[in-house]
């Protein structure tokens, strides 16, 4: 398994909110997560960096405690996420310029096969399968809701005024309710882990091609594609394969 990460600050922002981590190859835990800030000054960096390490610390202090079986697993990474809410919240409660932090969170832990995704906000996660790409999240967004909702199609979606405004944020509230997902992770599969500073920038046939091309350069190409369209968030990529 290889896995490749970068992450950029863009070209409209004076500081980057996002933050990950993700597993060397020498480590038994195959464990990658992703957070994109959000919170005034200072405060979505904060968030981010504080959801992404206690998540990862919850994980790996935890994880050779359970039995692994796939609903143990699905609720350790459930655990850990509603941790780390717990860990962000009452930070933001104990300074004023922290006040109303929160982050997106998305976590994959891959063992035996299978992918396991804890997901709560609107950075998203993609699976490459047989030449197809398949986002694996929904976004915890107004947008989203009026896509499924019929209220809008997704072509309207992209340029929707209101498309940043999330539903559900880690970090904001006592307790989050993360999306706990597992799918199948086999021989040539690839996994994308991105911020919307990515998937604004560039339309999903363009990051599937970028990707396909050459997956082990495509975090930076991505990035430099992202920027070349604007750039007006920070942008972050994990690809694994």
């Amino acid at each position: 398994m290889e896995a490749f990460a970068k992450t950029d600050v863009g070209k409209a922002r004076d500081m980057n909110q996002d933050y990950y981590y993700i597993t060397t190859e020498d480590e038994e835990l195959k464990l990658y997560i992703l957070a994109d800030g959000m919170g005034g000054y200072k405060g979505g960096e904060v968030a981010s960096r504080l959801a992404t390490i206690s998540t990862k610390n919850y994980i790996e202090s935890n994880f050779d405690n359970i039995i692994k079986e796939k609903e143990e697993i699905q609720k350790l990474i459930k655990n850990a996420m509603e941790y780390a809410n717990m860990v962000v919240y009452e930070k933001s409660k104990e300074d004023e310029e922290l006040d109303g932090m929160g982050t997106t969170l998305e976590v994959c832990l891959i063992y035996n096969n299978k992918v396991y995704i804890g997901h709560v906000g609107d950075s998203r996660i993609y699976r490459i399968r047989n030449d197809i790409i398949r986002k694996i999240t929904n976004d915890h967004s107004y947008v989203e809701k009026l896509v499924k909702d019929g209220t809008i199609t997704k072509e309207e979606a992209i340029n929707h005024p209101k498309k940043n405004m999330l539903t559900k944020a880690l970090g904001c509230t006592v307790f989050v309710e993360p999306d706990v997902t597992v799918k199948g992770f086999i021989k040539d599969d690839i996994i994308l882990i991105c911020s919307d500073g990515l998937t604004n920038m560039i339309k999903e046939e363009e990051i599937y091609n970028i990707i396909k091309q050459d997956y082990k350069i495509a975090t930076q190409r991505l990035i430099e594609k992202a920027n070349e369209n604007g750039g007006y968030d920070n942008i972050t990529a994990i690809i694994i394969k």
